[in-house]
């Protein structure tokens, strides 16, 4: 199995990046629906987040008010930390079980672990290669603005909010910029998955020598 981490900051293009290694054949673990999976009704990490941030975050349904949630750790760096660190192992927990399931389905398979928060979250899984998507924040305020609908305001304080990119960049092995077109994007990617196939095959041979 050869294991891919993709990160980037919000609107990066990360998504068209981990799309079009789908495309290819690889297979796609978004660590965004995990985390929404980890605080379903009945799950232990909801319980502990109701426990730590109080009973009225929790929708008459049992689900997680999100919004209600946000506003309560938005801007505060503690109350964040105090949910991630809730959040997180229950993520990790998920992610490994789908990466493990994927390597027995297909031990030859290519596994894309699309995780935003790869450098905040300090993921530790055993990637062999970590790949990001970089560009520059008037781009994605551009891209929070217009394709989002969100205020420039509320675009500069969500792209603010998370790592700043050079944490990001320092533990790249390759970086893709998603500063132009999407068709540009598309052919640094798939640049990208010829890399990988060229790379597997050489372990191949080099496994039968």
């Amino acid at each position: 199995m050869y294991l891919i981490g993709l990160t980037g900051g919000i609107a990066s293009g990360k998504s068209t990046v981990a799309r079009r290694l789908y495309e290819h054949g690889a297979v796609h673990i978004d660590a965004d629906e995990l985390a929404r999976r980890a605080v379903e009704p009945g799950t232990p990490a909801l319980a502990a987040i109701a426990k730590e941030f109080g009973p009225d975050i929790i929708r008459h349904d049992g689900s997680l008010d999100r919004a209600k949630l946000g506003e309560l750790v938005f801007g505060d760096p503690e109350a964040r930390a105090r949910l991630n660190a809730i959040v997180h192992p229950a993520v990790r927990e998920l992610s490994s079980r789908l990466i493990a399931k994927a390597e027995r389905e297909d031990p030859d398979a290519v596994v894309v672990y699309d995780v935003p928060l790869l450098v905040e979250a300090s993921v530790d899984h055993p990637f062999d290669l970590v790949v990001v998507t970089s560009a520059p924040r008037r781009t994605q305020v551009k891209r929070l603005v217009e394709e989002r609908g969100l205020d420039p305001i509320q675009a500069e304080a969500r792209v603010d909010a998370q790592t700043d990119n050079a944490a990001r960049l320092a533990i790249a092995d390759v970086v893709i910029d998603t500063d132009g077109s999407v068709a540009h994007t598309m052919s640094q990617t798939d640049a990208l998955w010829n890399r990988i196939e060229e790379e597997r095959a050489g372990r191949s041979v080099g496994g039968r020598s």
